[in-house]
């Protein structure tokens, strides 16, 4: 078996007595459980430890494989420079498996190193492993804003190469859990601080993965959360294989959760295939959600996927309902993929003859035209989740107190700058991060006067 065995570990600075000094027997369960794990895999012999790392070199679209024959780190961020860790890469598998992520379609390799030196989230597994095997190769591998069916994939490839080249390998998933869990924490509270961390040590214990791949991303990002994307990569790790799981601590002291599980593979099961299963299941929302989408979502979905395969724009469709027809409005369109945006442009004041063509002609230049965002192409067009914002014509207002971000949009201008944002959007909870997000867009400084408009929107998904 490739895989003989799994962990979930955190990886707190403190937890090292050099670095904690004192403060790290808050964690004391913690610490034990993280000897415990590795003492367990260590009697597995494994001749590979592989690291995944939120903290190690981390793109949006590309999965970072360390190179070289080796690296070494320190804690001198965390006042204790004499305290390092040297590992040895296993470069083989590097290049074995950069080959077999370019034959799958997995963006992935040894590419746009920025510091060759371990970072934290990779030093803390490998000290508290160099106890039992300090000689063992290493693989270390950062995470990307790719989503989790990729991430599984790359699990997927890790199993494969390990079985090609002969490896037995421990996996461990280094990654803290919420940011989010005291008032007084370092990051302060959020209700899916817990909320999260309860989801997540429950779907570990009961070795399910299908939560953890279809974890909400409102809820991860609320949380602050570190690890989800280690684990991820885990979860395709250990694909069609049965697992015995256990949780053996979890705790958050400090505000931040750390969490210490153990997953041992004990033979195959073609059941646990999680990464299809998520596919399908994605894919089955998505046609039910076509089949509920309305007249605008609909016409936006159908400018957009016409000119993306033809190049042209679509014609206007006969028989539209008076209130596209026979209106004006601005509209906003926008795209979401993976639960990501994809892309957003609209107008704030109508600019067409109709409602119809002004969400026709926002449908393509958010596929197109977006500035953030490369050109939507064909590939994509099926994991598309559109949405409509009509918008009222903006008013005047006097002061902030006129305001509410969870109903009105807000338009700052400064002269010629001005910025727009719509209501009800994840994260903007006060009329002062409005206007600072509104202001940034427009380029206007977050001390300077603007004029102040509002307006609704009726939104469509």
């Amino acid at each position: 078996m490739p895989i003989v065995a799994a962990a979930v570990v955190p990886h707190p600075p403190l937890i090292m007595p050099e670095v904690g000094r004192g403060q790290e027997k808050v964690i004391q369960k913690t610490i034990d459980a993280y000897r415990a794990v590795m003492a367990r895999a260590a009697a597995l012999e494994p001749n590979l430890v592989i690291v995944t790392s939120p903290h190690s070199v981390m793109y949006a679209d590309y999965f970072h494989i360390s190179p070289g024959a080796g690296a070494t780190g320190n804690f001198a961020a965390f006042r204790a420079p004499n305290l390092t860790v040297t590992t040895e890469y296993d470069t083989e598998f590097s290049a074995a498996l950069s080959e077999q992520c370019k034959v799958n379609g997995i963006p992935a390799g040894t590419l746009g190193e920025k510091n060759p030196a371990l970072d934290h989230g990779t030093l803390i597994p490998l000290r508290f492993w160099s106890e039992h095997r300090p000689n063992c190769k290493t693989i270390r591998i950062g995470l990307s804003g790719l989503p989790a069916k990729i991430h599984y994939a790359l699990g997927q490839a890790i199993a494969k190469v390990a079985d090609e080249l002969g490896r037995r390998v421990f996996f461990i998933a280094s990654g803290d859990l919420s940011h989010k869990l005291k008032a007084d924490g370092p990051y302060g509270f959020a209700p899916e601080g817990p909320e999260f961390d309860k989801f997540a040590m429950a779907a570990l214990g009961a070795g399910d993965f299908l939560p953890l791949l279809e974890t909400e991303k409102k809820l991860a990002d609320g949380a602050a959360e570190c690890g989800l994307r280690s684990f991820w990569i885990m979860c395709g790790a250990l694909d069609k294989k049965a697992v015995k799981s256990e949780v053996l601590s979890y705790e958050g002291p400090f505000g931040v959760g750390y969490g210490v599980a153990w997953l041992l593979p004990t033979g195959d099961d073609p059941t646990r295939d999680f990464g299809r299963q998520v596919t399908e299941r994605a894919q089955a929302k998505l046609v039910e959600r076509k089949k509920n989408e309305d007249a605008f979502v609909r016409l936006a979905r159908y400018s957009l996927e016409t000119y993306v395969k033809t190049g042209k724009f679509a014609a206007m469709p006969d028989a539209l309902p008076s209130e596209l027809a026979d209106t004006q409005a601005g509209a906003f369109v926008s795209l979401k993929k993976d639960g990501n945006l994809r892309g957003c442009i609209g107008t704030f004041l109508p600019t067409q003859k109709n409602l119809a063509a002004e969400i026709m002609q926002n449908a393509v230049s958010a596929a197109v035209r977006d500035p953030r965002f490369s050109p939507v192409r064909v590939d994509e067009l099926a994991d598309l989740v559109y949405s409509v914002d009509v918008l009222t014509a903006p008013e005047r207002i006097d002061s902030e107190s006129e305001l509410d971000p969870a109903r009105y949009g807000v338009i700052v201008k400064n002269g010629s700058r001005q910025g727009l944002l719509l209501p009800a959007l994840d994260g903007v909870d006060t009329v002062q991060q409005q206007i600072s997000i509104a202001k940034q867009k427009a380029g206007i400084g977050q001390a300077e006067p603007v004029e102040l408009r509002r307006f609704e929107v009726v939104r469509h998904h």
